[in-house]
Parts: structure tokens; C-alpha cells; sequence
């Protein structure tokens, strides 16, 4: 099924750390307008901050001067995001993060991107990676925008 576009917004920045502020700016900008719950759109800022993370810190090796692209699409059933870059591919089997149960500070980011998007895909390009992140509306905020706060 093909869905009808209704904006799409697009950033390109370096893969230095200090960008990922403008970044979330970027982000949440772009969900205001959109029907989904505060806390929604805070887990989504959140989660591209940590897809972003792990292409500066696993694509790049911490290189701060790689481009990377995020597009934010919105259609009538959601918003879709995609992160692209051009650094060292990585086994998309390999994208689970640890156990909740390990005790230890690190690899709870793809819980968080998993919590906060729909469906989250990985498509190995012929030079890096595409990451694809969905999140469909609720039907009961679309019917009650109010209801948002």
C-alpha cells in the first residue's frame, strides 16, 4: 500500500556530537504539528538522538566529520524517519542492545529506539547504512488532538 505524502523535511550534518542538538531541535519541530502524545514525541526525539549516537560512535568510529542525513516524512497514517550514512556496515542481527537483566551502564539504546517507533528497519546500501523508523498514529489522538498534552 503506497501512502500519500504530506510533508517531508530533510537535514544533513557532520557526525560530530555537538550536532545532535540541533538535531533534536530539528526532530521535534518537525512532531509538533503531528498527533502524537508528549511523551511519544519525546521517546521519538530521543531514540533518532541514539540511532544518531551509534552510526557517530559504530558507522564512523567516533570521526566527526562524516555526513549523515536524516529525512522526516509525514503521511496519513504517521511519520516515518530515515538515517543514512556512509561508514562501516554492521550485521543488522547485531542491533538487539544487552539483556535488561546485565547490570551495567551502556547498550540500552536500541531498547529505547524499539520503545519508541513502531517498526525499525536496517537496509545495507552498497556504501553504509539506512536506518528506517516508523510511528503510526493513534487513532483516538488523531480524533482528539487535545488529548496530546
Amino acid at each position: 500500500m503506497k501512502l500519500a505524502l504530506q510533508s517531508v523535511r530533510t537535514l544533513e550534518f557532520d557526525s560530530h556530537p555537538a550536532n545532535l542538538s540541533q538535531v533534536r531541535d530539528f526532530v521535534r519541530a518537525f512532531l509538533i504539528p503531528l498527533p502524537f502524545a508528549r511523551k511519544e514525541r519525546d521517546l521519538m526525539v530521543l531514540g533518532i538522538d541514539e540511532a544518531c549516537t551509534n552510526i557517530i560512535r559504530h558507522a564512523y568510529h567516533q570521526c566527526t566529520d562524516q555526513m549523515i542525513l536524516l529525512g522526516c516524512e509525514h503521511h496519513q497514517e504517521g511519520a516515518l524517519f530515515r538515517l543514512r550514512d556512509f561508514g562501516t556496515q554492521r550485521d543488522p542481527t547485531h542491533h538487539e542492545g544487552r539483556s535488561l537483566e546485565v547490570l551495567q551502564p551502556g547498550g540500552l539504546g536500541m531498547h529505547l529506539i524499539k520503545r519508541a517507533f513502531d517498526d525499525v528497519e536496517y537496509r545495507l546500501k552498497t556504501h553504509g547504512t539506512e536506518w528506517i523508523a516508523t510511528k503510526r498514529f493513534d487513532p483516538a489522538q488523531r480524533e482528539h488532538p487535545e488529548a496530546q498534552a
